[in-house]
């Protein structure tokens, strides 16, 4: 990534870029497809659509949603928040009690198409989704590809540190800064959805942190006394000691170590790794006690990042292109950071990948 994303991720784990390429010269260079392992009834009062955009904000089609249906915003829900600059599927939720499905004939066309509509008796809940399917094209590639190989089979093989992307913390940092005006008055902001996208990005950040030390020393994908585990797909967790001598899980990717999403309570860590999210803490007080004070307790995420079903190939001699699925809530540019250096892609910023 250039200076302006990659400022927000950490220390590289697998060693320098092996090359520079371009992020998004098109829309179609960045394909996200939501994987969802929910079976719609076909019966209730709330209509499911599958929805392909292009160069479009997740927000705004929930907007036009919205409007046609004759609902207010509040009524349309969605999974998460996809790239603008990309051509993504995913799944929104319309609330239409005792209400024949709308015409929404007049939104479709080149940027906006409906894959797939049904009935369900629930809303679609934030990271309902299971995962995220990515297909994106690398070009103006300058790079070996033996050594762009070797690197793509080590991730394959040992993952890549779990970073919260770029996107997180707005173009120029504008989240971060505006979370941490809110720090400073020690308030929140009155908005529902501007209080949660900047106590995220406060605990991004913090996140970021602590997991770019632990790259840094070689912890990341390493147990340490104290540490904290976690399944790939799981929001519980469980103490390292509890992993047995002879499991296979954690060499196998599929039981990781964690770091901290900061707030209220008492981290279930000890020993060394209690020390370090201590330290961690004692260089952003401000921060650490805003979120407490907004009612967010403890909770955990892992460190490393899986991908599932990796594959690459080059359609020409500047063209990568890779293909692979990443849990609910991981950005593909935290495999990106470990791969090469990305300009700037045109026509705008990342969003989230969530």
């Amino acid at each position: 990534m250039s200076g302006a994303h990659s400022q927000w991720l950490g220390p590289r784990a697998h060693g320098e870029p092996c090359g520079r390429a371009v992020l998004k010269a098109q829309p179609e260079h960045f394909r996200v497809t939501e994987i969802l392992d929910i079976e719609l009834s076909g019966q209730g009062e709330h209509l499911w659509l599958l929805i392909e955009k292009r160069d479009l904000n997740t927000e705004d089609v929930a907007r036009q949603l919205a409007r046609v249906a004759g609902l207010k915003l509040r009524d349309v829900s969605y999974a998460g928040i996809k790239d603008r600059r990309a051509i993504t599927s995913q799944w929104f939720s319309l609330q239409l009690p005792g209400r024949d499905d709308p015409d929404f004939s007049p939104l479709w066309n080149d940027q906006l198409r409906c894959l797939t509509s049904r009935r369900h008796s629930r809303k679609l809940q934030r990271g309902a989704h299971r995962a995220n399917h990515f297909v994106i094209r690398l070009t103006e590639l300058q790079a070996d590809p033996a050594q762009l190989d070797e690197r793509l089979q080590r991730i394959a093989e040992q993952g890549v540190p779990n970073y919260f992307g770029p996107q997180r913390f707005g173009r120029d940092g504008g989240n971060l800064q505006q979370a941490r005006q809110w720090a400073e008055r020690g308030a929140l902001p009155p908005a529902r959805g501007t209080r949660s996208r900047l106590l995220s990005t406060a605990r991004s950040l913090l996140f970021n942190r602590l997991l770019g030390q632990r790259v840094a020393d070689g912890s990341w994908d390493r147990i340490l006394p104290g540490d904290c585990l976690a399944f790939t797909d799981s929001r519980s967790h469980f103490a390292a000691e509890r992993l047995a001598a002879e499991d296979q899980r954690f060499a196998q990717l599929d039981v990781h170590v964690t770091g901290p999403l900061w707030g209220a309570g008492q981290a279930p860590v000890a020993s060394t790794v209690q020390e370090m999210e201590q330290q961690l803490a004692a260089t952003e007080p401000q921060l650490c006690e805003w979120l407490e004070n907004a009612g967010l307790e403890q909770q955990r995420r892992i460190l490393r990042l899986p991908l599932i079903g990796l594959t690459w190939h080059y359609p020409a001699a500047d063209i990568l292109e890779i293909e692979f699925t990443l849990p609910t809530g991981c950005f593909a540019t935290a495999v990106l950071h470990e791969l090469v250096l990305l300009d700037d892609e045109p026509g705008g910023g990342l969003e989230s990948e969530t």
